[in-house]
């Protein structure tokens, strides 16, 4: 059976905070049901300033949905490392995995939006040195040893449910990522399918003496809703995907290499091209894919139309391919 994610991002845009709030709360409601029809994963997100409300602090999401659930696990895909104190985020992942039992999967990348780290005031040329130290204080610190941190001796309880630590991956698309993760003997999460990276991983593993593993992307991995008719719907939501493709197109330079990548300009083009796909459940099931990625409520989806997507994809996709 392929693994499942329903992905959230609550990006709204022009909402205003009573309707934000019902969209988080909607948001709660179908982790839930789909932890009750044996989704496997919740997946969400971290972008700062965006003004179609992009969801800014994941791992308050996490917490909420780890309440609401019992068994999802929730993947935070990516944290932005470098914007983040790492003793005050070793803290938060420690708290959490206790809270979830082990549900937690952090993905740490660097971001690719200079704006992000002039918001915090952190130095963008600085970012990788900034990951580095990190993802070093992370492990140290859910160790429950005393570490030099800064030129001074820190220690940090509780430690974490997970032995020997919380999952965490190393995200990116650059050599760069791949042999950070390789040196800290971190699983490396591509952002996109990219094969020769893989190999540059492995090769690094080897040469730093480590052991690790690869989460990557398949060639496509597209972000899903379910339908009875997909004509009926692309006219009536297509502007919802359309307005999430253009944000990501707004904020990723030619050297990005990501997962989400689209160069459409109208609905119609943006069906073409595949990235985003509104399928009937029977479609979704003959799909075949490896994971699939439900997106209920992508770019300011009406919760209605999100309810019907989520209710079709547990009733009628989950059943089909044998969950």
């Amino acid at each position: 059976m392929p693994v499942t994610v329903v992905r959230f991002n609550l990006v709204a845009p022009g909402a205003s905070p009573a309707a934000l709030s019902a969209r988080y709360r909607a948001a709660l409601e179908m982790a839930a049901y789909a932890d009750e029809h044996g989704v496997s994963t919740v997946q969400t997100e971290e972008h700062h300033g965006a003004e179609n409300n992009w969801l800014p602090s994941p791992f308050a999401f996490a917490g909420a949905v780890f309440g609401a659930t019992r068994r999802i696990a929730v993947t935070v895909s990516a944290v932005i490392g470098p914007l983040h104190d790492p003793l005050r985020l070793a803290e938060e992942i420690a708290v959490l995995d206790l809270l979830s039992a082990g549900r937690l999967v952090t993905v740490a990348g660097i971001g690719y939006r200079p704006e992000e780290y002039a918001l915090f005031d952190v130095d963008w040329k600085r970012r990788g040195r900034l990951q580095d130290e990190l993802l070093e204080t992370l492990l140290k610190a859910w160790s429950g040893e005393e570490f030099e941190y800064r030129g001074r001796s820190v220690r940090l309880t509780p430690r974490p449910y997970t032995d020997p630590h919380p999952l965490l991956l190393v995200g990116g698309s650059s050599r760069a990522a791949a042999r950070r993760a390789a040196r800290l003997g971190l699983p490396f999460f591509p952002s996109a399918h990219l094969p020769e990276l893989e190999a540059y991983y492995k090769e690094q593993l080897t040469a730093h003496g480590t052991e690790g593993w690869v989460m990557m992307p398949a060639a496509e991995t597209p972000l899903l809703h379910i339908a009875e008719d997909p004509d009926r719907a692309w006219a009536h939501h297509g502007e919802h995907f359309l307005h999430e493709a253009r944000t990501y197109a707004s904020w990723q330079s030619g050297q990005i290499r990501s997962a989400v990548k689209s160069a459409a300009t109208t609905v119609d083009e943006l069906r073409a091209e595949g990235v985003y796909r509104i399928l009937t459940p029977e479609e979704c099931v003959a799909l075949g894919a490896d994971s699939l990625v439900l997106h209920p409520l992508v770019g300011g989806m009406p919760l209605e139309e999100g309810w019907r997507s989520l209710h079709l994809f547990a009733e009628r996709v989950l059943p089909g391919l044998g969950g």
